[in-house]
């Protein structure tokens, strides 16, 4: 689950991890009124969506006055907002965070990860603050310090000082930033991360280290634990056929191709994926039913995958195994009763009574081409979908 840099900032806040005064606003009138508390200009305008690059696509300004406030911030609420990160559709930036601004003497990059490579918790840290971390990784990736914890053994002081001493830091500042990683790891842990990051993190003139952004995603298997941060979840945010597919606790992830597909097991899903991408067609989805999917959920999973306009055909890939042949056959029966199916659909089922699955689809009168194996259904798929 990602969440909003204002909402990172009060999880920040709470670990005591030092970021400038500040506060969320929807409308222009409650920019002007937050800005105002702050005492002082010019403030930042911040537009609030789960992505970064903001400030090259226009969604950070300064303002100076009051009024400049709510002129940058009726411009920003409504926009939409195209980053590296959004991709070329953007997203509709609903609020934003106003903020002090804060003079910064040298710009910083930092973030934690877990590493999957090493099974170790990663920390990153880069003089390249305020830049995009992938041109820095592709053009210069010397610039980036990489420092691994055993998550079993924790984070300990000679980290955090390979880190300093790594981004060549003074003294003053070198002791202010151990302690603010070692905050910062204790989120990480607290509340299952997958990412913390800070771009920029900032050493101001009186050697003060702040996190001038910030950005949190939590695994979502583990949202069940942390109840006060249940309501971070912005729905508006994410992509409304996964966030229709969570309804089901169906296994749903977007994609940009034109072949739609339902299969049972995340692994088999993947290979399904790239089978499609070998006959030489484009998957427009991850759809994993699961081993214990019910004919409800099968019907779920045809209608969200119709829901998608980019799709020309859908491909069937199941495994009878938890999941009988037969269950999923009347699924399909089901989905193409309460659903147009108008696009070619290719059928592959092995397994457990497949030979009741095969009939029951045989003797619907659907037209469902089948195929001998998942080459052939790939292969049919993609020239039916052409």
């Amino acid at each position: 689950m990602k969440i909003h840099e204002y909402q990172a900032k009060e999880l920040f806040r709470k670990y005591n991890i030092p970021v400038p005064e500040g506060s969320v606003a929807f409308t222009p009138d409650e920019a002007a009124a937050s800005a105002e508390k702050l005492g002082g200009y010019p403030v930042v305008v911040k537009a609030q969506i789960h992505a970064g690059g903001r400030g090259k696509g226009g969604g950070v300004k300064l303002a100076k006055s009051v009024d400049e406030v709510k002129k940058v911030a009726s411009e920003i609420i409504g926009m939409t907002l195209v980053t590296r990160q959004t991709g070329p559709e953007g997203r509709l930036v609903g609020k934003v965070l106003v903020e002090q601004m804060v003079k910064i003497k040298r710009e910083f990059y930092l973030s934690i990860v877990p590493d999957r490579a090493t099974a170790k918790i990663v920390i990153m840290a880069s003089q390249a603050g305020g830049m995009d971390i992938e041109e820095v990784a592709e053009e210069t990736p010397e610039k980036i310090i990489k420092v691994f914890v055993d998550p079993l053994a924790g984070i300990q002081a000679y980290h955090c000082r390979e880190l300093s001493f790594g981004l060549n830091l003074t003294s003053a500042s070198g002791k202010k930033l151990i302690t603010m990683v070692k905050n910062l790891y204790r989120l990480f842990i607290d509340y299952d991360c997958s990412l913390v990051e800070i771009n920029p993190l900032g050493v101001t003139e009186d050697f003060a280290v702040i996190a001038f952004d910030a950005k949190v995603d939590i695994d979502s298997n583990a949202i069940y634990k942390h109840k006060d941060i249940q309501e971070y979840r912005d729905f508006g945010e994410e992509d409304p056929l996964e966030l229709e597919a969570s309804k089901f606790n169906l296994n749903y992830i977007n994609l940009d191709g034109n072949i739609g597909n339902v299969v049972n097991g995340a692994g088999l899903a993947m290979a399904t994926m790239d089978i499609i991408k070998q006959a030489g067609a484009e998957p427009a989805n991850f759809l994993d039913v699961g081993g214990g999917a019910t004919s409800e959920m099968v019907e779920n999973a045809f209608r969200i995958i119709l829901m998608d306009k980019k799709v020309k055909g859908i491909l069937v890939n199941i495994f009878g195994g938890i999941l009988r042949c037969d269950v999923f056959a009347q699924g399909v029966v089901q989905a193409a009763e309460k659903t147009d199916i108008d696009i070619p659909v290719v059928v592959r089922m092995e397994g457990t009574n497949v030979e009741e699955g095969r009939k029951i689809l045989a003797d619907s009168g659907l037209k469902l081409e089948t195929a001998i194996d998942l080459k052939d259904a790939a292969k049919k798929i993609a020239t039916l979908a052409a």
